[in-house]
């Protein structure tokens, strides 16, 4: 006797079409996270210091131990995702970041914080560095595909701001350990969504391209030359622990190239370094990230150091950028792309973001926020431009068994240009603050003097991106009617 089975329900396109998008939710939803925490830990800094006993050169590593980890091991996760499924390493990464902020939390000493912000790191690479090809695994289709990049990268443009007013607010209201806490609710609920809604993948099995001895080389170099990097500012530039940790950083990456010549299943097929559009576009976000990654850090230091701002007032200061960045991103980008094209929208995003960073570097030491401020976080809107042109145009030099690889080498060079724009501006701001006192300068101008100088160096930075973005990328011409 049969048994009658009734027949499988039929996926019809608006019910195809909401799973994507709720499975694009989960993904902008762990970039979020990944990029709150590298922001909102900022403004607590203070607080962690004065609770935890931490010395001042300490203090660094609250930042630097999730920065090694996150940009080293950024390529690694993200070949390891096309291999063993890009869903799972996800499901793992977001598992292990949501753990190590509930151990940070409950931290209570300078090693055990360090101990689980390094975690953190470790499950922000896994997450992050497969979410980019899972999305373009789900949006095929170009218009739609924009229209989802420009939400994936809302998240990052826009939470990098967000994360400096809420850690402002929750440190000011509650205290520290929340700024860790706030990542549980998030992370549980994340998991819960992309359980059903991720599509499923078997990945290419490892033994596809299980290069273990590429991967600790270039996790071995990215995390030397990472570590020399963030040291800069207690070393120098020219000390033998800089230039030593540069050159084995040098040597290790040198062998890691070689090796993905002559492997048989090499971790980065050199294939994908073939596309101008992958090798531009990552270049450029280098430039890019390198000189606006330290404009927050080095604005906070500039609005609570020279105009005497509170952690929560700076925040809030800083909410104008995050709304301009939004607003681009979500309500301008996709249709300035479709019919423009990307490489002209990045061009104008950069020319915005130039024109911010040059006035940043005529800033007076008694600044107006309307006049002198005000101004500079509605230009941030050029980053709300660039970065979703940029994401399309880093995805669209790689084919989908590559995918994985691509979004972790995108989210790598972002880590790397971060950490480089960091060390160099901050040191180099820092150097100059140091003469400025010297010669008799007061406090509030030798600092002031000294950001001039970052922020002018960074302006410089952002026009060598637009002279590559000029020669390099090749993007769609756009709609012309």
């Amino acid at each position: 006797m049969t048994t009658y089975a009734p027949p499988a329900p039929a996926v019809t396109p608006a019910r195809a079409l909401r799973s994507r998008w709720t499975a694009l939710g989960v993904l902008s939803t762990g970039m979020l996270m990944t990029v709150l925490d590298g922001s909102i830990v900022t403004v607590a800094m203070p607080a962690i210091q004065n609770d935890l006993g931490f010395s001042p050169a300490g203090l660094s590593w609250v930042v630097n131990a999730y920065l090694i980890a996150f940009g080293s091991l950024l390529l690694l996760a993200g070949r390891l995702g096309d291999l063993i499924g890009r869903k799972r390493m996800f499901l793992a990464g977001t598992t292990v970041f949501t753990g190590a902020s509930l151990l940070a939390g409950f931290a209570t000493s300078p090693g055990l914080l360090i101990a689980a912000r390094f975690l953190q790191g470790v499950g922000s690479a896994m997450a992050s560095a497969v979410g980019l090809g899972i999305l373009v695994t789900l949006f095929t289709e170009p218009r739609e595909r924009t229209r989802a990049i420009a939400v994936f990268s809302f998240t990052g443009a826009a939470g990098a701001s967000l994360g400096q007013v809420l850690g402002g607010v929750l440190t000011d209201a509650l205290d520290w350990h929340w700024v860790f806490f706030i990542n549980l609710p998030i992370g549980l609920a994340a998991l819960l969504i992309a359980l059903p809604a991720l599509p499923a993948d078997r990945g290419l099995g490892l033994r596809a391209g299980a290069d273990t001895a590429g991967a600790l080389l270039v996790t071995a170099g990215l995390m030397t030359g990472i570590y020399a990097v963030v040291r800069v500012e207690e070393y120098g530039w020219t000390a033998a622990h800089t230039l030593g940790l540069g050159a084995l950083s040098v040597v290790l990456l040198g062998a890691f190239a070689v090796r993905q010549a002559k492997a048989r299943t090499p971790l980065v097929p050199l294939r994908i370094l073939r596309s101008r559009a992958v090798v531009g576009a990552n270049l450029v976000q280098m430039l890019m990230v390198a000189a606006l990654f330290s404009f927050q850090v080095l604005v906070a230091l500039y609005m609570q150091r020279v105009l005497g701002y509170s952690a929560a007032a700076t925040g809030l200061a800083m909410l104008p950028a995050a709304v301009a960045i939004g607003a681009v991103s979500l309500g301008l980008s996709a249709r300035l792309n479709s019919r423009f094209g990307e490489r002209n929208v990045l061009l104008a995003g950069l020319g915005l973001l130039l024109v911010g960073l040059g006035l940043l570097a005529r800033l007076p030491v008694h600044a107006d926020y309307v006049t002198d401020l005000l101004p500079v976080m509605l230009l941030a809107s050029g980053f709300g431009l660039a970065l979703p042109a940029l994401t399309a145009l880093a995805m669209s030099g790689a084919d989908e068994r590559d995918a994985g690889l691509a979004s972790g080498l995108f989210n790598t060079t972002q880590q790397i240009g971060a950490a480089l724009g960091v060390a160099v501006l901050s040191t180099l701001a820092a150097s100059r603050t140091e003469t400025l006192t010297t010669a008799g300068d007061s406090p509030a101008r030798a600092l002031t003097g000294g950001l001039h100088l970052a922020f002018g160096v960074g302006a410089a930075l952002l026009l060598a991106a637009l002279v590559v973005a000029a020669t390099l990328l090749r993007g769609r011409p756009g709609k012309t009617g």
